[in-house]
């Protein structure tokens, strides 16, 4: 039981990642495919950062009293991640709206629909 617990951060992240790509795969609203990306992504940021923290590390100041140290860069990684998440998440919620302006619908089968019908006539 033990064993599992100590794993119990991969064990969220995958789950994360499973419900986010389901969202995006099963949903036909751009909005909610949105919120599915942002999902999976967090799961993905899970993943990375989880073995960048070593229990009993340091930071890495170099010095004659440590011996193990964390590696930071992950979390920078993380955090450049995180800007890029939020700039593609807000582009495409504005392209969602700009969307949902012209075709009076976010959903992808009726937008299909819209266009299949303007290119016969």
């Amino acid at each position: 039981m033990i064993a599992y617990l100590s794993h119990l951060n991969y064990f969220l992240a995958v789950t994360l990642l499973v419900t986010g790509l389901y969202i995006v795969i099963s949903r036909g609203n751009l909005v909610k495919k949105l919120i599915g990306l942002s999902v999976f992504q967090s799961s993905v940021y899970l993943i990375y950062i989880a073995p960048g923290k070593i229990l009993g590390a340091t930071p890495p100041i170099i010095s004659s009293n440590y011996f193990v140290y964390s590696n930071p860069l992950p979390h920078v990684l993380i955090l450049t991640a995180i800007v890029v998440g939020v700039a593609t998440i807000s582009l495409g919620l504005a392209l969602a709206v700009r969307i949902n302006e012209e075709y009076g619908t976010a959903e992808e089968d009726e937008i299909e629909k819209i266009e299949s019908d303007m290119l016969k006539t």
